[in-house]
């Protein structure tokens, strides 16, 4: 390995076996150990699917993870970021050394600790401090060393006093604060860290973010950090690794793999919704992203962008709401709007066209999807939708082109300006 470069991977792939664990399994063990002796390919890595979670397979095999490769540099913080199910924790499993690749050799320096799972290392009868001592044993601590820094595990963990508390009766919030100021004060050459920072409080993922900064760019340690958390992502890594369906997909600046990210969970023809099992009664049948009176899913930042709701009203429901929440691709829920159906002129059942307006010039270039709700307050819940909208701003007439999307924020108000004269 080049002399800064402190992991390489080189032609990961991790084949696992679908069904009952040990059903008939030994006759493909005696092939594959038939195979060995005669110094033939393993046959059963010339089978399996794509893991594509949402789809029937046509074999008992999947590949969660193919032909993985990358460097990471002392140092560096790498994000892995991807869907459910994409083989984000199975690389980092393979990383830990937590389970083997089926093919591909990983090459590392120095010592690795991992975060894979609240929990992971602890033992639920023993107190906090004696897991202190287990945890760091198990990551490679020594007793002398788990006991200089003890002090500074137990403050930075925030659990004082329930440290000579069984970890049983800790909540996965507290749990998870221990273990992570357990690995983060292991001082590794690298630390693997999944999503369990999502169990903290807002003010312990703050806090373990600055530690990760620290011990990355105060100490010139590396990090590999899984997360959903975007703006955490954004935060903290250097560069990122996108992986979907078990296969690595994009590999760059932090920015760049973010955007690649979120656009590609953006659907194809998402301008349109129609409700194919509706309620006998009042429900959401139909809604329809609109330019003018034509479907479209692409906008200029100076057009308006025109939404159809179809509804269908039972008369126990005329004192119901018709909602929604506009979320951008950063996650951040941008603005809400929601209406009383007798303000739109509904007072008898029946079905009906609701269209709001979403002014010109106001969405900033992004992009963006509904989450709608049909619902009488805190009564009843008619129906739920999530996501079933998308459409996008272009920055067409904006004059926003040389401003990073997340800079501008997510509005832009024509705000009353003035000038006076000084006497």
């Amino acid at each position: 390995m080049h002399s800064n470069v402190i992991l390489k991977v080189e032609g990961i792939g991790k084949q696992y076996r679908l069904g009952l664990v040990g059903t008939g399994t030994i006759t493909q063990d005696l092939n594959r150990w038939w195979s060995r002796v005669r110094g033939k390919e393993d046959p059963y890595l010339k089978i399996g699917d794509t893991n594509i979670r949402s789809e029937q397979g046509s074999s008992n095999y999947v590949w969660a993870l193919q032909n993985i490769n990358f460097e990471v540099n002392q140092g560096e913080v790498l994000g892995i970021i991807g869907k459910n199910g994409a083989g984000k924790s199975t690389l980092l499993k393979i990383l830990s050394r937590v389970t083997a690749p089926t093919l591909g050799t990983i090459k590392s320096k120095g010592r690795i600790a991992s975060l894979l799972e609240v929990g992971t290392g602890f033992h639920p009868e023993m107190t906090g401090r004696e897991n202190i001592y287990l945890n760091g044993a198990i990551l490679g601590m020594t007793k002398a060393e788990i006991s200089r820094k003890i002090d500074e595990i137990i403050d930075f963990s925030g659990c004082l006093r329930y440290i000579d508390t069984p970890v049983k009766r800790y909540s996965s919030g507290m749990t998870v604060r221990l273990a992570f100021a357990v690995a983060a004060h292991l001082e590794p050459d690298i630390l693997v860290i999944d999503e369990v920072l999502a169990v903290g409080d807002a003010e312990f993922q703050k806090k373990a973010i600055g530690k990760m900064q620290e011990i990355s760019k105060g100490e010139g340690r590396t990090v590999l950090f899984v997360s959903h958390n975007m703006a955490a992502v954004k935060n903290l890594c250097t560069r990122c690794i996108v992986l979907e369906n078990g296969t690595k997909t994009f590999e760059g600046d932090t920015e760049k793999a973010v955007d690649y990210y979120l656009n590609s969970g953006v659907r194809e023809n998402t301008s349109r919704f129609i409700n194919r099992e509706p309620n006998q009664g009042s429900d959401i049948l139909e809604i329809n992203v609109l330019k003018e009176d034509q479907l479209a899913d692409t906008f200029g930042f100076n057009e308006s962008v025109n939404v159809s709701f179809k509804i269908s009203v039972d008369t126990e429901d005329l004192s119901a709401k018709l909602g929604f929440k506009t979320i951008d691709q950063f996650e951040r829920v941008v603005f809400s709007s929601n209406v009383l159906l007798s303000d739109v002129g509904i007072t008898k059942q029946g079905v009906y066209n609701v269209i709001v307006k979403i002014p010109a010039s106001i969405l900033m270039p992004n992009q963006y999807r509904l989450v709608v709700g049909f619902h009488i307050h805190k009564k009843k819940l008619i129906r739920k939708l999530n996501n079933v909208i998308h459409f996008i701003i272009e920055e067409t007439g904006s004059g926003f082109e040389n401003y990073q999307k997340d800079d501008m924020g997510c509005v832009s108000l024509n705000c009353i300006w003035e000038s006076q004269k000084q006497i």
